[in-house]
């Protein structure tokens, strides 16, 4: 997973969340919105934990 391309992601999704948030939406659509902000920030987390996994076993193996 790339990270740069999740935290854009995550970026968006909160951008949309405030434009949300000003415009007066639902509860439903900003219920929505906060999901997939924190789907977004589960799969951030895998990323940095993979990608930290990856950079212990290089240290270790070489």
């Amino acid at each position: 997973m790339h990270i740069q391309v999740i935290t854009a992601w995550l970026r968006v999704r909160a951008a949309m969340w405030r434009a949300a948030r000003d415009r007066g939406a639902t509860s439903t659509e900003l219920a929505v919105i906060a999901g997939s902000l924190l789907v977004g920030a589960g799969l951030l987390v895998v990323a940095i934990r993979t990608k930290l996994t990856e950079k212990i076993g290089i240290i270790e193996g070489g």
